[in-house]
């Protein structure tokens, strides 16, 4: 390859495997599964009860990119809320669907509360906990035709956490009559598959559609997810939400979630997805939403926000510039994305690039629609600007910052095409 072709050359981008075939399930605007782009989805942490603190939060979810928010229900007051919480979101301007969780005691809540079971729109139960004994089968059912009654979809999501122990006990028995007995995480992971599809089919049997039904079988293990959704995306072609469990807080439960999550993705697996972080004191809620997509566009699944690439520093870079100048860059991206977003057409797919030396700055910055290359140690001190592949200025002095952001303001007005026009 010569000098010029090496310049030039642009490799080839690999892509993930072909998504699942699953059936598409309806809720609201939005479609999951069924070849749907992979729905981003989190949770409130507030009580629900407080219809006003509620709806503020969903709000705030939703205008972070949440394109679904989960709620609590679990109490009559919390359940009497919820229609509160759906009519001041409405006043809003806000319509991300709300889904129900349930646990215990979802059959009541729901027979009590017809205007709860309207208003939301979906219903997340647990077969862990929906029931026990003899009256498990009834509380579920009960579930089930609300449902129907209201035109409701459901996520039936079991958790490691909260298994059927009936299920449990009864696998532990076929297993102790195996030849070669499963180890107990095997068992385990069984139950757990199992405990989702038996009451999938339950659902289908009462009455309730295919593709009203989403399945979730979550656990707080990376492997152990891993293994759960191979095993049960080729036993059924319900959507499926993923989710680790219980991630935790911080780096390590965004490792945690990227790395499991990121497997299963790539292999075409999953619907819809949360990052179920634990917030850092006094951070919000939206954390989660931001990491969600921000994995889901790293893998080239979808795009929700120009992304900034910049280099990490080295003995080169001893000055903290180039570090300022891709915070700022990256902290008016997202500033200006809800305006962007409504006003111009395809902007989220935009990239840049902000570089400390001259190793791989003009060759990064080449490969962003806009990127510069500012000058490292014993550099000469000016940063050239590439626009698509071609250097168009070089900036010097100090007020390189300003005039970068105001060259990407420009790009962004003459690049992107206005959604009125």
């Amino acid at each position: 390859m010569s000098e010029s072709e090496i310049q030039t050359y642009r490799p080839r981008v690999a892509t993930a495997e072909p998504r699942r075939n699953s059936v598409g399930v309806q809720i609201g605007k939005v479609t999951v599964g069924g070849g749907a782009p992979v729905v981003v989805q989190s949770m409130t942490n507030t009580d629900t009860e407080d219809a006003a603190g509620t709806a503020k939060q969903i709000a705030e979810l939703a205008r972070a990119g949440s394109e679904m928010v989960r709620i609590t229900v679990n109490t009559p007051a919390a359940a009497a809320a919820v229609p509160r919480i759906r009519e001041r979101l409405d006043m809003m301007g806000v319509d991300v669907p709300i889904v129900g969780d349930f646990h215990y005691n979802g059959h009541q809540l729901l027979e009590a509360e017809p205007a709860c079971a309207e208003a939301l729109g979906k219903y997340r139960i647990n077969p862990g906990n929906v029931g026990f004994g003899k009256k498990k089968d009834s509380h579920f059912a009960a579930i089930i035709e609300a449902a129907i009654r209201y035109g409701k979809p459901v996520r039936i999501g079991a958790n490691w956490g909260s298994l059927d122990q009936t299920m449990v006990a009864r696998l532990m028995d076929e297993n102790g009559s195996r030849s070669d007995p499963w180890d107990a995480g095997a068992v385990a992971r069984e139950a757990l598959i199992r405990s989702a599809l038996e009451s999938a089919a339950k659902a289908e049997e009462i009455g309730l559609a295919r593709d009203r039904i989403i399945l979730s079988c979550k656990v707080s293990g990376v492997q152990e997810l891993i293994a759960v959704y191979r095993d049960i995306a080729g036993r059924c072609d319900y959507a499926l939400h993923l989710g680790l469990t219980e991630a935790g807080m911080g780096s390590k439960g965004i490792t945690a979630s990227s790395a499991a999550l990121g497997v299963l993705l790539q292999e075409g697996i999953g619907d819809t997805i949360r990052i179920s972080l634990t917030p850092e004191p006094g951070q919000p809620r939206t954390g989660e939403v931001q990491v969600a997509q921000e994995l889901l566009q790293t893998m080239g699944l979808r795009a929700f926000t120009p992304l900034v690439t910049a280099c990490p520093g080295c003995g080169r870079t001893t000055s903290e510039f180039f570090q300022e100048l891709a915070k700022t860059v990256q902290g008016h991206v997202r500033a200006k994305m809800p305006e962007w977003r409504v006003k111009y057409d395809g902007v989220e797919n935009m990239t840049l690039a902000v570089m400390g030396c001259i190793v791989n700055g003009p060759g990064e910055s080449k490969h962003a629609n806009i990127g510069i290359s500012l000058p490292g140690n014993g550099e000469a001190p000016a940063a050239p600007v590439f626009i698509d592949g071609e250097k168009k200025m070089t900036l010097r002095g100090d007020n390189i910052a300003n005039e970068f952001v105001q060259i990407l303001e420009n790009y962004v007005e003459t690049r992107y095409t206005s959604r009125g026009a």
